[in-house]
C-alpha cells in the first residue's frame, strides 16, 4: 500500500465533492478539514458557519450557489477539495473545473428516489473519463442493508459499484465498518482515528461474501486474479490494491465507501483512499493530453473578489508558475500578480506554484475559466472544455436607476465569467435585455450577487414574445400624397397589390409599371415606404408573408420626389393592410424534454397544458431509464416550463427548445395578447 512506483513522495493532488443536492457534500469538506486539523471545530449548516458555501448567498438559501475550493495536508501529502454544487441549477458552475481533477468523490444518500440524480452526475464523469469513488453519506440513517443499497443504486453508473466497507451496526447505531480490502473492522472514535478491533463474529461470513464479491469485479478485469479465485488462493493485499488503484483509474469501476459526514466517520478510510488510489497530476496532465508541454495550468473558475480583484482558481497540471511570471493561453499574454491559496473564500498568499497544485492566480484580466495557460511563449496547450448546459430560463432584465445602467452590463460580464452557464442576450426586435440561466434559483442568485457586490438594483419581467402578424386574403389600394404649401409640392401616387404568400416565404416586392406611369427612379422609394409600414402591421406587430406588386400610379415632374412616393407607399399599407383580414402569429418552439421514464406521463400532461403537441418519446440515447419527449409548444408557454419539469422530475429534468415554425394565434389567447399590446401602446 505504499506510494505507488516512480511517484513523488510528496504530491498534491486535486479532488472534486459531487453530488446531488442536499447529499452532503459541504458537510463532507467540513469534516474533512476538522479530520486534518485545518479548522479546529467543525462547522454545519443549520450553523451557518462552514468552509463551504461561505457566500451570503449560499447561507441565505442553504445551499451551495458556487464552487469552492480548501487545501488540506495529510500524511504528509497535500490535497485540495473542491466543493462543488449539487442543484442541477448550479452544476454548470463546477463542470469545467472536474477536467483538471486527479479524483472526484461522488457523495449520494442511501434512497432510491436521488438514484437519476445521481446518475445525472455519474454519466459526466463517465463520459468524461474522470475517475470517480462513491461515498454512501448518512449511512446511518439507512432503511436497508448496504449489501441491498449497492444493487440499488446500480443503475446510475455504468460502471461496476465495487462496495469496499461494510458497516458495523449496534443497536441500530452504526459504531464501525469492515474494510473488505484489508479485511480488518474499526470502532469509530470521537475526533479521532478509528480503532481496529476484532471481525464481529456475526460479520464473519457477510464480510466474507462481500470481500469475494469485490474481488470478482475486480478479476473482470484482471485475468491473474481470475485464476487465484478459481483455484482458490488468497491474493496478495498488495495484489488487491493495485488492482483497485488501477481500474478507478482505467475507468473500469466505481469504488463504493461510507459513512457519515455529519458525524465525522469514514472520513479517514476515504482520505486514505484517496491518498492510495486515486491517480497523481502526471495521469491526469496524460488524460488531457498536456503531458508533454513544459508547463500548463487549466483555470478551474473565475473568482471577482472585492478587495482583491479577479482571482483565478487555476490546476497546475506540468512545470511550474512563479509570482510576476507571465503567461500564455487567453485573449491577451498576463502576468501573475499574486498566487494564493484558497480556504474556502480566503485566499491566503503563497509562494510559486508547481505541477499538482491548485492555486489562485492574481489578477489575469483576459483569462476566463476552461483557458490552459503556459508559461512559455508560443507554447499554448488546449484542453477540452465541458460542454454548457442549454440555457432553459430567462427573464428581461434592467436596471432600476438610469445612472446605473452602463454599470449593470459591466457587472453581468463579471457574473457570467464566474458562472458560463449563465448568458445576456441583447434582443433588437424586442428592445430588451434578456437574462438566462438554468432556472429561476439560478437567476435569483445572479440578482442577489449583483446588490451585493455591485450595489446594483435591477428589475426584471417575463420576457416579450416576438409575435408577427400576417394576411389571410389579398386586396388592392391606392396610396396618394398631395400636399402643397408654397413653392414646390409633395406628390406621389401609387397602386399596389397585397396578397398573403405561404408560411415563411417571407416578405416579397414586385412591380408591373408600364409606360412610365411610376419613373423608375422612385419605385425603389415607394418599397422603402412599404416596408417601413410592415414594422408595425394593423395588430401592432411585424409583418412577415406578404408579397406587395406595385401596379400603378401616377406622378408630377416638379412636385414628385423620393420622399413623396415613399409617404405614398406606407399610406397604400396602412389603407390595404386592415383590408386583408390579418391575423395573429406566435413562435412554435421544437422542444425536446430529457425526463426519468417513470415521469414521461406527467410530461406529456405538462406538455398538453401549456398547448403544445405531442409529437413523440424515445428511450434517451446513452442514458438507461430516460426518456425524450418531442413536441412543439408555443414560445409563450414556455417561460415557466423548466419549473414544472423540475418539480415533475425530481429536480433532474431539462429540455431544449429551438424555434420551429409560426402558427396562426386566435380566439382567447389572441384576445389577450391584442389587449396587452394595446395596454403598452396606450
Amino acid at each position: 500500500m505504499g506510494q505507488a512506483q516512480g511517484q513523488p513522495a510528496r504530491s498534491a493532488r486535486c479532488i472534486a465533492l459531487v453530488g446531488p443536492y442536499l447529499s452532503g457534500k459541504t458537510t463532507l469538506l467540513e469534516a474533512i478539514l476538522a479530520r486534518t486539523g485545518a479548522i479546529t471545530r467543525q462547522g454545519s449548516m443549520a450553523g451557518k458557519n462552514t468552509v463551504g458555501d461561505a457566500s451570503e448567498e449560499a447561507r441565505h438559501h442553504g445551499m451551495s450557489v458556487e464552487l469552492n475550493a480548501a487545501t488540506v495536508e495529510f500524511l504528509g501529502d497535500s490535497f485540495t477539495f473542491l466543493d462543488c454544487p449539487g442543484s442541477i441549477e448550479f452544476q454548470a458552475d463546477a463542470a469545467n473545473a472536474l477536467s483538471a481533477c486527479d479524483a472526484v468523490v461522488v457523495v449520494c444518500e442511501p434512497d432510491e428516489k436521488k438514484v437519476p440524480a445521481l446518475q445525472l452526475i455519474i454519466k459526466q464523469l463517465e463520459d468524461r473519463g474522470i475517475p470517480h469513488f462513491l461515498f454512501i453519506n448518512k449511512v446511518d440513517k439507512a432503511e436497508a442493508r448496504v449489501r441491498d443499497i449497492v444493487p440499488m443504486l446500480q443503475p446510475a453508473s455504468t460502471r461496476p459499484l465495487v462496495l469496499r466497507q461494510l458497516p458495523v451496526w449496534e443497536n441500530d447505531i452504526v459504531t464501525g465498518f469492515i474494510d473488505l480490502a484489508l479485511e480488518r473492522a474499526y470502532v469509530y472514535r470521537e475526533h479521532a482515528p478509528s480503532e481496529v478491533v476484532d471481525i464481529p463474529a456475526a460479520l464473519a461470513e457477510p464480510e466474507k461474501e462481500a470481500r469475494f464479491s469485490m474481488l470478482e469485479k475486480l478479476a473482470d478485469y484482471d485475468d491473474e486474479l481470475m485464476e487465484q479465485l478459481l483455484e482458490d488462493v488468497p491474493p496478495p493485499r498488495d495484489k488487491v490494491f493495485d488492482d483497485l488503484s488501477k481500474e478507478l483509474r482505467e475507468g473500469l469501476i466505481c469504488p463504493v465507501l461510507l459513512g457519515s459526514a455529519e458525524n465525522g466517520h469514514g472520513i479517514f478510510r476515504l482520505l486514505k483512499a484517496l491518498r492510495h488510489e486515486a491517480p497523481f497530476v502526471q495521469s491526469t496532465a496524460e488524460r488531457l493530453s498536456v503531458a508533454g508541454t513544459p508547463s500548463c495550468a487549466y483555470v478551474l473558475k473565475t473568482f471577482h473578489t472585492a478587495h482583491g480583484g479577479k482571482l483565478s482558481l487555476t490546476r497546475v497540471l506540468t512545470g511550474s508558475f512563479a509570482d510576476g511570471a507571465t503567461v500564455y493561453g487567453g485573449a491577451d499574454d498576463e502576468r501573475i500578480a499574486g498566487i494564493f491559496s484558497l480556504m474556502g473564500q480566503e485566499p491566503v498568499k503563497r509562494g510559486e506554484a508547481h505541477a499538482g497544485d491548485t492555486v489562485a492566480f492574481g489578477r489575469l484580466d483576459s483569462i476566463k475559466s476552461g483557458d490552459a495557460l503556459t508559461a512559455e511563449k508560443g507554447k499554448a496547450a488546449k484542453i477540452e472544455t465541458a460542454t454548457l448546459a442549454t440555457p432553459v430560463f430567462g427573464l428581461a432584465i434592467a436596471a432600476k436607476e438610469k445612472k446605473d445602467e452602463v454599470k449593470l452590463t459591466a457587472a453581468l460580464a463579471k457574473i457570467i465569467e464566474e458562472d458560463p452557464s449563465i448568458s445576456l442576450n441583447h434582443s433588437q426586435d424586442m428592445g430588451e435585455m434578456v437574462l438566462w440561466g438554468q432556472g429561476e434559483m439560478h437567476l435569483r442568485v445572479a440578482l442577489e450577487k449583483l446588490v451585493r457586490k455591485y450595489g446594483i438594483n435591477a428589475s426584471t419581467r417575463p420576457r416579450q414574445i416576438p409575435y408577427k402578424e400576417t394576411i389571410r386574403k389579398p386586396a388592392e389600394v391606392r396610396g396618394r400624397h398631395k400636399k402643397q404649401s408654397g413653392g414646390h409640392g409633395q406628390f406621389g401616387d401609387v397602386v399596389v397589390t397585397i396578397t398573403p404568400q405561404p408560411r415563411g416565404a417571407g416578405y416579397q416586392f414586385s412591380d408591373k409599371i408600364t409606360g412610365g406611369v411610376v419613373p423608375k427612379n422612385y419605385i425603389p422609394s415607394v418599397e422603402i415606404g412599404v416596408r417601413d409600414y410592415l414594422h408595425t402591421g394593423p395588430l401592432g406587430f411585424p409583418v412577415v408573408d406578404v408579397a406587395v406588386c406595385l401596379i400603378d400610379g401616377s406622378y408630377h415632374s416638379v412636385d414628385s420626389s423620393d420622399m413623396a412616393f415613399r409617404q405614398a407607399g406606407r399610406i397604400a399599407m396602412s389603407e390595404g393592410m386592415p383590408q386583408c383580414s390579418p391575423v395573429l402569429l406566435e413562435p412554435v418552439m421544437a422542444v425536446e424534454i430529457a425526463v426519468p421514464s417513470e415521469a414521461t406521463a406527467k410530461i406529456n400532461s405538462i406538455v398538453s397544458s401549456h398547448r403544445g403537441q405531442i409529437l413523440g418519446f424515445d428511450a434517451r440515447p446513452g442514458w438507461p431509464g430516460w426518456d425524450v419527449v418531442q413536441a412543439n409548444i408555443p414560445e409563450a408557454e414556455i417561460q415557466m416550463l423548466i419549473v414544472e419539469v423540475r418539480s415533475a422530475t425530481a429536480g433532474v429534468g431539462t429540455f431544449n427548445a429551438k424555434f420551429d415554425h409560426l402558427a396562426e394565434l386566435t380566439g382567447k389567447v389572441a384576445d389577450q395578447v391584442l389587449a396587452h399590446r394595446g395596454a403598452k401602446a396606450a
